[in-house]
C-alpha cells in the first residue's frame, strides 16, 4: 500500500468517527461504540476494497456490504456520506422522525445499503444469499458482511455459516468486529463466542486473525480472501470498542448512549486533533 493511499484510509477512518459521533449527539441516542470500533474496516471496503459506484449505488455488478450488526449504523451511514452517497450535513438528522437516517440500515431510503439489517444474526443470512445468488448469475460481484462478536452468540449465525462453507461460497467475506464487549458487559461475561477463529475454521471457513485498526493487516488480510478458491473466509477482526474517543475506548457503557454536548465537544476535538497529525 503506497503513503497516499495510506493517508488516504487513516482519513477516512476519522472522518467515518466524526461522522458517527456527529450523528449519536444530535440524535441523543445510538450506538457510537461499535460504530467507532468498525471506522478501519469500513474505511478500508469503501476506499480501497469494493467495486462501488456512489453515483450509481445500484449498479448490478457492485461489491455488497451487509451491516449484520446493524446497530452499528451512524458508522455506516458516516462511510456512505463521505464516500460520496449522499450529503454529510444529513448525518445531523440521525434518528430523527422525518429523516431517511434511521437507527438501522434501510436499503429502501438509504442510498449504498444493501440490505436492511437490526434483527442480530440475520445479516449474514443475507449475505451468504447474495453470494449463492452471484454464483447462479454467474456474476463476479463479492459480498462483504460485518457481525459483531456479541451477535454470533446467534444460532441463525452457524447456520449461515455451516450453509456458506457446503455452498463453497468464496465470493463471501465474514467480518468479525471482534470487540469484546456487548449490551450487557464482556462476552466470555455474557455467553462466550470464544475461541472465534477455531469456530470460523470449523465450520469450513478460511480464517485470517487481524488487527482491525491496521490497514496493512486489513490489506493482507482481504487480499488473501479474495485469493482463496473453494472456501467462504472469515476474517476476525481484534478491535477496541469506542476506538479514536479517550473517554469511550472499552468502556462498555458507551454501548448503546451518545454524547451529551460536553463530552460531543471533547470527543470532536480528540477526533480533529487526528485529522491535523494524519495531514
Amino acid at each position: 500500500m503506497d503513503s497516499a493511499m495510506k493517508k488516504t484510509l487513516k482519513n477516512a477512518a476519522v472522518d467515518i468517527r466524526m461522522g458517527a459521533i456527529e450523528g449519536t449527539f444530535n440524535a441523543k441516542s445510538g450506538h457510537p461504540g461499535g460504530s467507532l470500533s468498525i471506522a478501519e474496516i469500513l474505511a478500508y471496503l469503501y476506499w480501497k476494497e469494493m467495486n462501488i459506484d456512489p453515483k450509481d449505488p445500484k449498479k448490478e455488478d457492485r461489491d455488497r456490504l451487509v451491516l449484520s450488526k446493524g446497530h452499528a449504523a451512524p458508522a455506516l451511514y458516516s462511510a456512505l456520506a463521505y464516500r460520496g452517497y449522499f450529503p454529510v450535513e444529513d448525518l445531523k438528522t440521525l434518528r430523527k422522525s422525518d429523516s431517511y437516517l434511521q437507527g438501522h440500515p434501510n436499503m429502501n431510503y438509504v442510498p449504498g445499503v444493501d440490505m436492511s439489517t437490526g434483527s442480530l444474526g440475520q445479516g449474514i443470512s443475507a449475505a451468504v444469499g447474495m453470494a449463492l445468488g452471484s454464483k447462479f448469475s454467474g456474476d463476479k460481484f463479492r459480498v462483504y458482511t460485518i457481525l459483531g462478536d456479541g451477535e454470533i452468540e446467534e444460532g441463525q449465525v452457524w447456520e449461515a455459516a455451516m450453509f456458506a462453507a457446503a455452498k463453497k461460497l468464496d465470493n463471501l467475506c465474514v467480518i468479525v468486529d471482534n470487540n469484546n464487549l456487548q449490551i450487557d458487559g464482556t462476552v466470555e461475561e455474557v455467553n462466550s463466542p470464544y475461541p472465534i477463529d477455531e469456530k470460523f475454521s470449523a465450520f469450513g471457513f478460511n480464517v485470517i486473525n487481524v488487527n482491525g485498526h491496521c490497514f496493512k493487516e486489513l490489506e493482507e488480510a482481504f487480499e488473501n480472501a479474495k485469493a482463496c478458491k473453494g472456501k467462504p473466509t472469515a476474517i476476525i477482526a481484534k478491535t477496541v470498542k469506542g476506538k479514536g474517543v479517550s473517554f469511550m475506548e472499552n468502556q462498555v457503557s458507551w454501548h448503546g448512549s451518545a454524547p451529551n454536548a460536553e463530552q460531543y465537544a471533547q470527543a470532536m476535538e480528540e477526533l480533529k486533533a487526528q485529522k491535523a497529525e494524519v495531514e
